[in-house]
């Protein structure tokens, strides 16, 4: 299996190329300033009430998701917080930063591949992570065009059919992701080959994605962009 074999890279972006932990940490100061947790502890809880809420009302535009998941932490850690201040933490993602090397590495990449994205995301929250990024997709499929979010198969289908008429099959797709939750287990169930973006290499746990349970397959694993990026150049190298 090369990166070469390939003709899109279909992506994941936060936890991928965008850096949501930080941004999520970042984000909800206002109730955790108040609280000892550690930041396993805020990103794991913050997975299920988002995984949740994103499972029961999958229609919801991602930054409800995000006020609403606010709203739930603050139950659960027994605090105040105004609907107001939650629906600041729904618009954050405009805050949350790239990592580092994202940027140079999809410039490089688009070069050599379409870029497309598959994201559990809105597309006014996207536009900001879209101009951190440089701009270098193809195509971009968020959760606000499909009705459903991740690991829900209609994402995955909906890209694949979309993809189909820009005249590219299932095996010209690597897809390209950190959560194994998110992206990887619905990656095997379609068939797609797909590559691991281990951005928590060094961490333990899921971090602000669910387990997955069992864990799925992957064809490739990298730690970062850069990388993948090498190991892209090495092949071509010879």
């Amino acid at each position: 299996m090369k990166l070469s074999d390939y003709k899109a890279l279909t992506f994941d972006v936060y936890g991928t190329l965008i850096d949501w932990e930080a941004g999520m940490i970042a984000g909800l100061k206002p109730l955790t300033d108040r609280l000892d947790l550690s930041r396993d502890q805020i990103l794991e809880a913050h997975a299920y009430h988002e995984s949740t809420t994103q499972r029961v009302t999958p229609a919801k535009n991602y930054r409800d998701v995000l006020a609403t998941v606010y709203k739930r932490l603050a139950e659960e850690w027994g605090l105040v917080a105004s609907w107001e201040e939650a629906q600041v933490y729904g618009r954050s993602v405009e805050h949350w930063p790239a990592f580092p090397d994202s940027r140079e590495a999809l410039a490089y990449l688009k070069d050599h591949f379409k870029l497309i994205v598959l994201s559990n995301v809105d597309n006014a929250s996207f536009a900001h992570s879209d101009a951190k990024l440089g701009h270098p997709f193809t195509a971009a499929y968020v959760a606000e065009d499909v009705g459903s979010y991740k690991p829900d198969p209609r994402n995955f289908d909906y890209m694949i059919e979309q993809l189909a008429r820009l005249g590219l099959t299932k095996g010209d797709i690597l897809h390209t992701a950190e959560s194994m939750f998110h992206d990887h287990g619905p990656a095997n169930r379609h068939g797609l080959a797909n590559c691991w973006i281990y951005r928590r290499h060094d961490k333990e746990g899921f971090g602000a994605t669910m387990n997955p349970g069992d864990m799925p397959r992957y064809g490739m694993m990298f730690h970062s962009m850069a990388d993948l990026v090498e190991a892209h150049r090495a092949e071509l190298a010879g």
